[in-house]
């Protein structure tokens, strides 16, 4: 038995469509391109979404039409894929690392409250692992103080929080299409939103500044997608739910069958569709093995396992790792104990109970 920890799932489908794309001669940004951003608008019921290159250049482009600039800060949660923090400081600003939820991994409205100054322009909330974080609580936040709601939905492709699919809450949101994500395109990205002028501004930005072509009114970047990536996504998105509905089951079925004392299996909060991205367990104090000793057992049995993510934003080098009082205990906590368990869409239901079998032995 070997079960991979992701998996991205590629058909004739998306060969097809990319071989369409190589003989149609148009291989940079298209008509495909054009296709994926009206298709993927109408996923998060967004008036607009422009294709970018990746998830980071995303989450850099909608700072940059947010008008982010240096000495302004941007708070995000201290839990979560580094380059929500990185994209801040691309523009010069400063990120600020709120808490997150013990149940949901998510950013803790709470905190993100508490840290707001004169300098705060905007907040990135992360629907981490698929989960969407508490939308409207952190949006109160950013209404009362003017500041720009930037949803990180790398993760949460078709997730929807209280009926609503993600992409279409804040005034930006931005996706990832990286390899292992629920919908893929090798790599690409995009930010939707329902401000014209904003994807106005996001469409200046991709496209090395210019307003039309050869006129270059500001400073841009090439951060286009291709026709390539986009003729694989079409297809991916016309899978997405499939392939959710599947994480789900997948999902379900694993917590209802691990009850190993010392593993914590995922909190879903009220009101939410999680879709799974990564199933994460917490390995507290109770459970006989030490997190690494797990791994190397899971290992040792053919199950891929992962920690996502092993070091909290505010512990990492670049950003000085703090010391003395943790600003962020949580945090730090979820970073000791959680891992990643297979969830992906192609294991079917003999994996599945070799998996929970093989945990429930650990005693």
């Amino acid at each position: 038995m070997n079960i991979p920890v992701a998996k991205p799932i590629i058909s004739h489908e998306e060969v097809a469509a990319v071989s369409e794309v190589l003989m149609s001669g148009m291989i940079a940004s298209g008509p495909k391109v054009s296709a994926f951003e009206r298709e993927f608008a109408g996923l998060c019921r967004a008036s607009h979404a422009v294709a970018v290159s990746n998830g980071t250049t995303a989450l850099h482009a909608a700072l940059l039409a947010a008008g982010i600039k240096p000495g302004d800060e941007v708070i995000v949660p201290a839990f979560t894929f580094f380059a929500t923090a990185s994209s801040v400081s691309m523009c010069g600003a400063k990120p600020v690392f709120a808490d997150i939820d013990e149940k949901t991994f998510n950013i803790d409205p709470e905190s993100v409250s508490n840290l707001v100054t004169e300098k705060t322009k905007a907040v990135i909330g992360v629907h981490l692992f698929g989960q969407p974080f508490d939308v409207n609580a952190v949006n109160e936040v950013c209404s009362a103080r003017n500041l720009t709601l930037i949803e990180d939905a790398a993760q949460a492709h078709g997730a929807l929080y209280h009926g609503e699919p993600v992409g279409g809450l804040g005034d930006y949101a931005c996706f990832s299409f990286y390899a292992t994500k629920n919908l893929i395109t090798g790599e690409g990205g995009m930010v939707t939103t329902s401000d014209k002028a904003a994807m106005e501004r996001l469409r200046i930005i991709i496209n090395h500044g210019q307003s039309e072509k050869y006129l270059h009114t500001q400073l841009g970047y090439n951060y286009r997608m291709t026709d390539i990536n986009a003729a694989i996504g079409l297809v991916q998105l016309k899978k997405l739910e499939k392939f959710n509905t599947r994480r789900r089951k997948n999902a379900q079925y694993l917590s209802s069958h691990i009850k190993n004392k010392g593993l914590v299996t995922p909190h879903v909060a009220d009101g939410i569709q999680h879709v799974f991205h990564q199933y994460v367990l917490r390995i507290t104090g109770d459970f006989p093995m030490k997190r690494q000793e797990f791994m190397d057992f899971l290992k040792g049995k053919g199950i891929g396992s992962a920690i996502h993510y092993p070091i909290p934003l505010h512990h990492q080098p670049y950003y000085g790792s703090a010391k003395g009082d943790d600003p962020c205990p949580i945090a730090t906590k979820a970073a000791a104990e959680v891992l990643s368990l297979p969830v992906h869409p192609s294991i079917d239901s003999k994996e599945l109970a070799y998996i929970a079998d093989t945990i429930s032995k650990v005693v």
